[in-house]
């Protein structure tokens, strides 16, 4: 993404979404993409959970969502970002088991989505809210972009390398760690609406050799701090630094997204539409969970409907329906219980999500139904 007017350190220049390989909707950034590294161009590293000190540092929570990544945070919820476009009926697939997507919920304030799913995840991130993130050390995880092309200008001296443009995108999920260098307010960088606080990390290139750096498609992967013993989700992955250019006499000709970690030589964007010489490394950003937990907890509190059906009949297959109210659901064995009817009756379940009626059987004075 480009830098943002007003926001620390990205107050120059404009932010790139991660969603598309384009100028983002986010003015003076570029949505992201893959996890790009500094040490390395190999597309094989990082793509297994990393172990170590990094055990169980996020890797185990994120869900394949289309070109996306998403993070379940509740039984029934995940959270993602809501710039990404996900076709209706994609499954979120975790651990292998897919489940559908039911509705979803946006925060007013910020690029954050929640979704609702049909199901229940066996395991979900926790969330952080404490509000000492900058300092502390990240895990981010994303897909996307492979580490493309060379990046580089000349001095008088000597040819500079400055960074990698956005290779190809292989949809390969992969993590790397960076730094929260900063607390950043997004607010007024995307065309969008607010922003809110975001979480600023610098690709720079004395990092170790998981440094990493953003680009598109890793929009709505997730970034993970520790707190005491436990890895905890801090920010969904936003923006990038960008677009760049080599000169400031060819307006919009030549630019390009990349992983930039010394700008020096380079041209950026401001919001105002001028390209400026760039300095320093580019940054990635990520919405900041921790200013939104009151709204987080509204939505997976207030918003968890019953997961038991409800048997409903009718005295013919077009209705009108009614609840049975004498019926008796057993959620273990996923069977109904009602009285047997003195006359013909049509069944249907009233549920949160779809489920079917696989065996009806007398047994007693009762009908039993099962289903799925």
């Amino acid at each position: 993404m480009q830098r943002a007017a007003g926001c620390s350190r990205v107050g120059r220049g404009r932010l790139v979404l991660l969603l598309l390989a384009v100028l983002s909707p986010w003015t003076g950034a570029v949505t992201g993409h893959a996890v790009l590294f500094y040490s390395t161009g190999n597309p094989n590293y990082n793509t297994n959970a990393p172990g170590g000190s990094l055990t169980n540092s996020g890797w185990q929570y994120e869900a394949f969502w289309g070109d996306f990544l998403g993070t379940p945070i509740a039984p029934n919820y995940f959270i993602t970002a809501s710039h990404i476009y996900v076709p209706p009926g994609t499954p979120l697939v975790f651990r292998g088991v897919s489940y559908t997507t039911i509705t979803n919920y946006d925060d007013p304030a910020s690029d954050l989505r929640i979704w609702r799913i049909c199901g229940t995840f066996p395991v979900y991130a926790q969330i952080y809210t404490n509000t000492n993130e900058q300092g502390q050390s990240l895990v981010v995880i994303g897909r996307g972009t492979r580490r493309g092309t060379v990046v580089t200008t000349t001095n008088s001296l000597a040819v500079i390398t400055n960074g990698w443009q956005w290779g190809t995108q292989d949809r390969v999920q992969r993590w790397g760690t960076n730094v929260v260098a900063a607390i950043v307010n997004g607010d007024g960088l995307l065309a969008t609406g607010p922003i809110g606080e975001v979480l600023q990390a610098n690709f720079d290139k004395n990092g170790g050799n998981d440094e990493c750096h953003l680009s598109f498609a890793d929009s709505g992967g997730a970034a993970f701090v520790r707190d005491a013993s436990i890895w905890k989700l801090a920010g969904i992955n936003l923006a990038v630094d960008g677009p760049y250019n080599t000169t400031n006499t060819n307006g919009d000709t030549n630019a390009f997204n990349a992983a930039i970690f010394d700008a020096t030589g380079l041209y950026e964007k401001t919001v105002g539409g001028v390209w400026v010489p760039a300095s320093g490394p580019g940054s990635f950003y990520a919405t900041r969970v921790s200013a939104h937990v009151s709204w987080i907890n509204s939505v997976i509190n207030a918003n968890d409907p019953a997961e038991s059906p409800v048997l409903q009949s009718a005295p013919k297959p077009g209705g009108p329906y009614a609840d049975e109210m004498t019926a008796t659901v057993d959620g273990a064995s996923k069977s109904i219980t009602v009285g047997l009817p003195a006359e013909s009756r049509f069944y249907r379940l009233r549920a949160w999500c779809l489920l079917t009626i696989e065996t009806i059987r007398i047994q007693g004075g009762d009908l039993v139904l099962t289903y799925q």
